[in-house]
């Protein structure tokens, strides 16, 4: 059995929900546990629902939700027509359940919003592609994933009950194989065991495939994206980028610690556990071979590069030319916890210590304020952080090159070089 996940730029368009299905066709008569996002920009969309709503804005909250409504049946217009009315009664429950919502008063915290509404979104896509699936031969069944994943009230970033999960998806899914070839369900969301929605964080699609694919000994897991595969830098900002063939576990979760654009952690560890592999390949040329990630060691990798913009340089020096070891910098830490910010970058002194962080300007501002109790603080902003994994001298110095550099630490894979 395998399993695949197609993120929402693979199904914005009826031509892009086509184009699936032939990925799909391609695959005929093999188990296939398929895991889609919502559309295109449809989570964007409903954020700016929640935000209305919140806001006590019910009428603009129920004018942005008719433009998700909209959006969908006008893509149901296209694709289907002989199952229009079961596919347009599908949404319409979908619709129900979010305008009941909304036209109530916000009375629980934001996260809590958030989720029941932004959820929609997998749950709309994944009905409409089903039927089509099906209207065009290709045999189906569609699962509401919140009866499957139970996961805990961390509204927005969710922890899974792998118990309750494995024995749900074990009881449901498992028979479902016997009669169908394929089935469909959500990624990102889950409930509550008392049936709220909740959303299971950053890149939760991609764990929710890794979820089902470790309770379900899946053979392999595909993630299909609209490059060409893991490359060695963002294509936008490094035009000679390319595509990396083969990584390993533990080579794609360094990269995301540093701010790749790649394969959360949280994905790869379900995946590691029962040594799956993970493929990454391109919806747009599905012949190409994409990457593949698995446990076996890889060689000779190219410079892997990272740059993150926006970034602050905090410099906390002591107010009486004590050494910052030890409580000073406990201190800190804590306060990093207690405001859920994490630097990228941090080197201490005797009496003094930097740290470099993503420009989140409400966060940055508390932890200044916070720390201003025990240390002297100043900022520097609008700088840039490079990283690069298995660097050598010539790339280093062609990156780094007219830049003023404030801070460098490197070991013999990484080096990271923060600059103005």
């Amino acid at each position: 059995m395998k399993v695949f996940k197609f993120g929402g730029a693979s199904i914005n368009t009826a031509d892009r929900i086509v184009n699936t299905a032939g990925i799909l066709r391609q695959h005929s008569g093999e188990k296939i546990l398929v895991i889609i996002s919502a559309m295109g920009k449809t989570t964007n969309a409903l954020e700016k629902v929640v935000d209305a709503f919140f806001d006590g804005r019910k009428e603009d909250a129920l004018q942005l939700f008719d433009q998700v409504k909209e959006a969908h049946l006008k893509i149901l217009k296209y694709l289907i027509t002989v199952n229009w009315q079961k596919a347009e009664g599908q949404l319409k429950d979908f619709f129900t359940e979010v305008e009941w919502l909304l036209h109530d008063k916000p009375v629980r915290g934001y996260d809590y919003y958030y989720d029941q509404v932004v959820c929609s979104g997998e749950l709309m896509s994944t009905s409409l592609v089903s039927i089509y699936l099906n209207e065009t031969g290709q045999k189906n069944k569609w699962v509401d994933v919140r009866d499957l994943i139970r996961t805990d009230d961390n509204f927005r970033d969710a922890t899974i009950d792998w118990d309750i999960t494995t024995e749900k998806i074990k009881a449901t899914i498992e028979p479902l194989f016997d009669e169908y070839d394929m089935v469909i369900t959500q990624g990102f969301i889950g409930s509550t065991d008392e049936n709220e929605s909740t959303t299971l964080g950053r890149e939760g699609s991609d764990f929710s495939a890794a979820i089902f694919a470790n309770i379900l000994n899946a053979t392999d897991q595909t993630i299909w994206k609209d490059v060409e595969g893991v490359m060695n830098a963002d294509p936008k900002a490094f035009p000679t980028a390319q595509v990396i063939p083969a990584l390993n576990y533990r080579e794609v979760v360094e990269m995301a610690y540093y701010g790749a654009q790649v394969i959360h952690p949280k994905t790869i560890k379900p995946l590691e556990n029962k040594n799956i592999p993970l493929h990454v390949r391109c919806f747009l040329d599905p012949q190409l071979p994409g990457t593949v990630i698995s446990n076996k060691p890889v060689y000779g990798l190219p410079p892997i590069i990272v740059l993150k913009k926006d970034q602050v340089l905090m410099v906390l020096s002591s107010k009486d030319f004590s050494f910052v070891e030890e409580k000073p910098i406990s201190q800190l830490h804590d306060m990093f916890a207690s405001i859920k910010i994490r630097p990228n970058l941090s080197q201490n002194g005797a009496v003094s210590l930097v740290c470099c962080l993503d420009d989140q300007a409400e966060k940055v501002e508390r932890l200044a304020i916070a720390a201003s109790a025990i240390f002297d603080v100043q900022l520097e902003k609008g700088l840039t952080l490079l990283t690069v994994r298995h660097y050598n001298e010539a790339t280093i110095a062609t990156l780094t090159k007219d830049r003023v550099i404030l801070l460098e630490q490197k070991t013999t894979e990484t080096i990271q070089v923060l600059m103005r």
